[in-house]
């Protein structure tokens, strides 16, 4: 009985201390857990701190943006356009005699001078034509002299009472027959010579001629054979002057005719023209054709200049910008136009306060002069307006300024 008790005992002791045993290893496992937390929190709580502090003073720095006054200057008004050249004068290069092309003396492209020999065509069945023209001639004039003999043999011989008046009715009338018979003659003669002249094609005035369309020993038709088409043989087009045509609208159109009346000393129908990527206006024009009627379906009306081509570097189909004047000079608001910002279908620029608060200022814009837009209304000299650092300026928030120069290039006028 003893023996089992202790044994009882023991095992119980054992069990007892088993259990204390695992207890102070959860405490301490414990306590490792929270340690390993509480570090975690510590670190977390620190780096918030340090990057949402610095994050909070990113945030809220006052940027800075470049400023100036709007540039004022003597400036007239103008509209402009896009014009088109086109020849004053413009052929086609056809034959008035058929027969063989026998040369070409032109190269393609040429410019060539009033007169100057184009084509050359067979002339030898007009030569013969010619030849029998003229031996009629010589036919017809001595059978005149004939009858103007006979016709005073005739007369003589009324006069001596030997003759009557009825032969000499008839050798006037015979006379007459053989004087119709020369006239005939000499119009056969210049028809003949008018197409013999012909087989020589010559250039109707100075101009650029095309490409020949039609190879030497081709039998071309001539506009005097009605039988058949003309050949085409090559276009020429005039170069000096040369026209620019360009369409001016409804409401252009009404300031031009309105600006008639002001503009008084001043050459009202003057144009300037540029080429190209040329930037200066360095030729002049003048309007000289305004159509009687404004097209319904466009709402234009069709416009004309005249310009001075000596130099042959204008060539028709070539486009060209167009500036009008039509009010005289007056001070006038210009800014980089990059500092305008478009906004849907008007146009805005970012304005600094006194205080230097970011608001927007609605504007009316003009024409390109001197490299800078030109300002119609919505501001004043005085604004102070944002031409550098725009992408930091937002409505209504503030910045700090520093002041620019509006700079105007002469050049570029």
């Amino acid at each position: 009985m003893n023996t089992q008790t202790d044994e009882g005992i023991e095992l119980e002791v054992d069990s007892v201390a088993t259990f204390r045993e695992k207890r102070r290893t959860r405490f301490q496992f414990g306590i490792v857990i929270g340690a390993v937390v509480l570090v975690a929190g510590v670190v977390w709580i620190f780096h918030s701190h340090t990057v949402g502090g610095a994050s909070a003073g990113a945030e809220h720095p006052v940027p800075q943006v470049s400023v100036s006054k709007p540039l004022v200057r003597e400036l007239d008004t103008r509209i402009g356009f896009l014009g088109q050249f086109s020849a004053v004068d413009h052929v086609e290069v056809r034959a008035q005699v058929g027969g063989t092309l026998t040369g070409i003396h032109f190269k393609d492209g040429d410019i060539v001078q009033k007169g100057q020999l184009l084509f050359t065509i067979d002339s030898l069945p007009y030569d013969i034509r010619l030849a029998e023209a003229t031996a009629e001639l010589e036919d017809a004039k001595a059978r005149l002299v004939l009858a103007d003999q006979e016709l005073s043999r005739a007369r003589e011989l009324e006069q001596s009472s030997a003759g009557t008046v009825q032969n000499v009715e008839q050798r006037v009338s015979a006379k007459q027959g053989a004087q119709a018979a020369v006239d005939n003659a000499k119009a056969r003669i210049r028809d003949a010579q008018f197409d013999v002249d012909h087989c020589r094609i010559t250039a109707p005035f100075t101009g650029r001629i095309g490409s020949h369309l039609v190879s030497i020993g081709n039998l071309i038709a001539g506009s005097r054979a009605a039988a058949s088409p003309t050949t085409l043989l090559a276009t020429l087009v005039s170069l000096d002057p040369i026209h620019l045509d360009f369409d001016m609208s409804e409401s252009d159109y009404q300031t031009f005719v309105g600006s008639r009346a002001t503009l008084q000393g001043l050459p009202s129908n003057e144009i300037e023209l540029s080429l190209g990527n040329d930037k200066k206006y360095g030729r002049r024009g003048v309007l000289d054709f305004i159509d009687n009627a404004i097209d319904r379906s466009s709402g234009t009306i069709h416009a004309r200049a005249t310009v001075r081509n000596t130099d042959f570097t204008l060539t028709p189909g070539e486009f060209a910008r167009i500036r009008l004047v039509v009010a005289r000079p007056v001070p006038t608001l210009l800014l980089p136009d990059a500092a305008v910002l478009p906004d849907q279908s008007q146009h805005v620029v970012m304005t600094v306060t006194p205080d230097g608060t970011v608001r927007p200022r609605q504007v009316e814009t003009g024409d390109v002069r001197g490299g800078l837009r030109v300002i119609r209304s919505g501001l004043s000299a005085n604004d102070s307006v944002i031409v550098d650092g725009l992408p930091y300026a937002r409505p209504g928030s503030k910045v700090t300024t520093q002041v620019d120069t509006v700079r105007y290039t002469e050049n570029q006028d």
